[in-house]
């Protein structure tokens, strides 16, 4: 499998390496001049946190390692302050380093550490699961959450590089690789539409991820939407890293996603509620006049395909509508929704009336709740 590179432009470009066994590319990445380097991973990952900080310690570095929670129990303040003790009991610089080993919780936990250390040192991104390798490690938006809502902390903080190691993939569960194909999924929708038609041509082996047993033609076509996910994102932070403007695109399914994971304390994976998030948006499109109804069809064609959810339980609206009040996207009262005109063609929708909104949670309510039941899930 050949290597890929990425670059996302502007005030600090870096590179997304895609491709396999890319630890040599690492130390290109943190910068000879640094001296230190703490290597942050989740328990789970232990050996592999552990080997990255060997290979970093036999290069010359004085390399550390901090062991986090799983998944979203490490994206708190007193996690995040557990860093910056152990960052100050070793004598960081502005010129040292953190490197990430995990999934989105990790990137996004170990680049607000970067952002909040000295006001900002280098650090560099190693996803293990396919969700960070297409989003969370990919465009420079670090955060933490709190008991009110999901990333309501955080900064932007552009990493000096990704590598996004496809061999991590290989021992990667089957409803973690489903789950990250909704960020897939979405930016398909927003910006590729080749994207939607590989992932509906080969929604059967993806949806029945067999790891390092799949055929090579499954890693090649999941390669494939890996590199064009990345790109998607790369141009689109590339012009806006702040989101001022067409980054919004990237939130496309999250206004609703972030509700859900906020009312389920955050037991759903993230890609089961955004995709669910994105059935939402796309049922308001389509009440608005925006959207017809295939490509509302389409959405839950593609991800039911995937065997991803596409309706939230009936009894949650109070809860959701005031977790959207509080998104990160809101101003002041006003609630504001990426949808689309189209695939492709996103925009965005201000304000909507609060009937729209009822309307279009009533018809992701309409199947049979999508509960705990479901491996996708953390319960």
């Amino acid at each position: 499998m050949s290597t890929t590179r990425v670059t996302v432009s502007g005030e600090r470009p870096y590179d997304v390496v895609i491709g396999r066994h890319l630890l040599g590319e690492l130390a290109a990445m943190i910068g000879r001049d640094t001296r230190r380097v703490l290597v942050m991973h989740p328990a789970s990952l232990q050996a592999t946190g552990e080997a990255v900080r060997e290979d970093m310690a036999g290069q010359g570095y004085e390399a550390f390692a901090v062991e986090l929670p799983d998944a979203e129990e490490q994206k708190t303040a007193q996690v995040a302050a557990f860093c910056w003790q152990v960052l100050g009991q070793a004598d960081f610089t502005r010129s040292d380093a953190i490197v990430s080993v995990g999934g989105g919780a990790t990137t996004d936990l170990a680049g607000f550490v970067a952002a909040t250390w000295l006001r900002g040192i280098r650090v560099v991104h190693m996803p293990t699961t396919l969700l960070a390798m297409v989003d969370a490690a990919v465009g420079g938006k670090t955060g933490i959450n709190t008991a009110e809502g999901k990333n309501l902390v955080g900064s932007f903080h552009p990493p000096a590089g990704v590598l996004c190691d496809l061999a991590a993939l290989e021992s990667l569960d089957r409803w973690d690789l489903v789950a990250g194909l909704a960020e897939v999924v979405k930016t398909g929708f927003i910006a590729d539409e080749e994207i939607l038609r590989l992932v509906s041509e080969h929604a059967a082996d993806l949806k029945g991820w067999q790891g390092a047993d799949a055929p090579a033609a499954t890693w090649d076509v999941l390669a494939e939407l890996v590199t064009r996910s990345v790109r998607v994102k790369a141009r689109v932070v590339g012009e806006d890293l702040k989101e001022s403007g067409l980054r919004e695109i990237l939130n496309y399914g999250h206004t609703f996603g972030h509700a859900v994971e906020l009312a389920e304390r955050y037991q759903w994976r993230h890609g089961a509620a955004v995709a669910v998030g994105m059935v939402f948006a796309a049922e308001l499109a389509r009440l608005a006049g925006k959207l017809d109804d295939a490509v509302v069809d389409r959405h839950r064609e593609l991800l039911t395909a995937l065997g991803l959810p596409t309706s939230y339980r009936g009894d949650k609206w109070d809860d959701l509508l005031g977790a959207m009040r509080r998104d990160k996207k809101s101003r002041g009262d006003m609630l504001r929704f990426v949808v689309l005109d189209d695939v492709a063609k996103p925009v965005r929708l201000e304000g909507p009336d609060p009937t729209l909104l009822a309307a279009a949670y009533a018809e992701v309510s309409k199947e049979p709740p999508a509960g705990r039941e479901t491996q996708l899930t953390l319960g």
